[in-house]
C-alpha cells in the first residue's frame, strides 16, 4: 500500500513539472514595467528669506483743533481720499469774529493815540530847538510817542492772532491721503488742552512696510542692503516682494527706505522700512504681510519634481533609469523647494533620468521601459464628451 502511494505522488510531481516550467517561461517573457521619467534639469534658483511686517502710511498726520470752540460741521466723507488743503471740519467762527473785531478796534484807537503823540513829539522837538521848553519835557514827549508806537505793534500782533484764530476755525487736511473716521461729532467742544485728535490722514500711495529682522539675517543680506541704500531713493531696486494674508503676491515690489539706527536689545532685531506703490489704496495701515527678499541665488542647481522624491524615515531617495534600461534606487540630499520642484544638493547629476511615477514598485537592478513624463500643466486638455441624446419614450 505504501508503495502504491509513493508511485501516485511521483506521478503527480511529473505531471506538474511541465506546468511550472511553462509558468517560469511566461514570467521571463513578460515586458518590463513602464516608468515615467524626466531628465534632472538645472537652473538658477533664488533662495528667499521672509519676515512678518506691518503696513503703515508713508505719511501720517493727526488732525487737531488749534482753537477751542464748538464743532459746527464735518465736511468730508470718512474713508475717502482728500487733498492737502481740503476742508475737514468747521468750528463755530462767531466768537472769533467778535474777538477779531475787538482787536481791530483797539488797534484803531492805538493808532489814533500814536498819531497824536507823534505830532506832540514833533512839536516839542521844534520848541526845544527854540529853547522854549526844557529838555526834560522834550524827552517825556518823545518817550510817550515811542510807548504808543510799541503799543500799536502789540495791537497789530493781537489782530494777526485774532485773524489766525478765525482761520483755524476751518480745519483742513495737512497732507494728501485717506482720511479716517471722525472722533468728534458736530456740537462737541473741541480744542481743549490734551484733547483727542479729531481724525487722522494717511498717505497710502506709496505705502510703508516695516518689518524686523534678526542680526544674523541682516548679515546675510547686508551687502545687497548697503548697495541699495547707497543710491537715491528713486534709483533703488524694487527687490522686496509682499505676500498678502491670502497668500497672493502683491503686484508691486517695495524698495528700501531706511534701516533703524540700532538693534533692539529686547528682541535682537533691527527694523527695516520699505516703500511700495499702492494704486487705489488697496493696502491699508495695520495690515500684516510677509516681506520676501532673495538672500542668495544657487547657480545651476539640479532640480527634480517633488513627486519624484520619496522620504523614508527622514532620508530621501529617488529612482533613476540607467543607460542600460535598469532601475536604481539612490539616496540623495535635498535643499530648497522652488515651485513644484526640489533642489537636489547631492546624489544626482544633471541629465540623469529620474522616475517620477512608480518608484514604489521599483527595485534596484530590475529592467524597466522609460517613457517621458509630461507635467500636468503641459498635457493636452481632454476632449469634451458629447451629450447623449435623450431617450425617446
Amino acid at each position: 500500500m505504501h508503495h502504491i502511494h509513493a508511485l501516485i505522488v511521483t506521478a503527480l510531481a511529473l505531471c506538474l513539472l511541465p506546468a511550472c516550467k511553462r509558468e517560469d517561461e511566461a514570467k521571463s517573457t513578460l515586458p518590463p514595467p513602464t516608468m515615467l521619467v524626466i531628465p534632472a534639469g538645472t537652473r538658477d534658483v533664488p533662495l528667499y528669506r521672509e519676515w512678518i511686517g506691518t503696513l503703515d502710511g508713508s505719511e501720517n498726520a493727526e488732525v487737531r483743533a488749534r482753537v477751542t470752540g464748538y464743532l459746527l460741521k464735518r465736511d468730508y466723507k470718512e474713508g475717502t481720499l482728500v487733498k492737502q488743503g481740503d476742508v475737514l471740519f468747521e468750528i463755530d467762527p462767531r466768537p472769533f469774529e467778535v474777538a477779531l473785531a475787538e482787536a481791530q478796534s483797539q488797534l484803531a484807537q492805538g493808532k489814533a493815540m500814536q498819531l497824536a503823540s507823534q505830532a506832540e513829539a514833533e512839536r516839542s522837538k521844534a520848541l526845544f530847538n527854540q529853547k522854549v521848553i526844557s529838555k526834560k519835557e522834550f524827552i517825556n514827549k518823545t518817550q510817550l510817542n515811542q510807548s504808543h508806537e510799541a503799543k500799536v505793534k502789540a495791537l497789530e500782533a493781537s489782530v494777526k492772532q485774532a485773524e489766525l484764530n478765525l482761520q483755524f476755525c476751518t480745519i483742513m487736511s495737512p497732507i494728501d491721503g485717506i482720511v479716517a473716521i471722525a472722533k468728534a461729532q458736530v456740537g462737541d467742544l473741541v480744542g481743549a488742552a490734551n484733547g483727542p485728535a479729531l481724525t487722522s490722514v494717511s498717505t497710502l500711495d506709496p505705502v510703508k512696510l516695516v518689518f524686523p529682522i534678526s542680526e544674523e539675517e541682516y548679515l546675510l543680506v547686508r551687502e545687497r542692503v548697503e548697495k541699495s541704500m547707497s543710491k537715491p531713493l528713486e534709483e533703488r531696486d524694487e527687490m522686496i516682494e509682499l505676500i498678502l494674508a491670502n497668500g497672493k503676491t502683491f503686484e508691486h515690489k517695495a524698495r528700501l527706505l531706511s534701516i533703524d539706527l540700532q538693534v533692539k536689545q529686547s528682541t535682537g532685531t533691527i527694523l527695516i522700512t520699505a516703500l511700495l506703490k499702492n494704486p487705489g489704496s488697496v493696502l491699508r495701515p495695520g495690515q500684516f504681510a510677509r516681506a520676501r527678499v532673495i538672500a542668495q541665488t544657487l547657480e545651476d542647481a539640479v532640480l527634480v519634481p517633488q513627486r519624484a522624491v520619496a522620504e523614508v524615515q527622514g532620508s530621501y531617495q529617488v529612482g533613476i533609469v540607467d543607460p542600460n534600461g535598469k532601475a536604481e534606487i539612490r539616496p540623495v540630499k535635498v535643499g530648497a523647494r522652488d515651485g513644484t520642484d526640489w533642489v537636489i544638493t547631492s546624489g544626482l547629476k544633471a541629465g540623469e533620468k529620474v522616475i517620477v511615477e512608480g518608484i514604489q514598485m521599483v527595485k534596484s537592478g530590475m529592467p524597466v521601459e522609460a517613457k517621458p513624463w509630461v507635467p500636468p500643466e503641459k498635457r493636452p486638455a481632454a476632449p469634451a464628451k458629447e451629450a447623449k441624446p435623450a431617450a425617446k419614450h
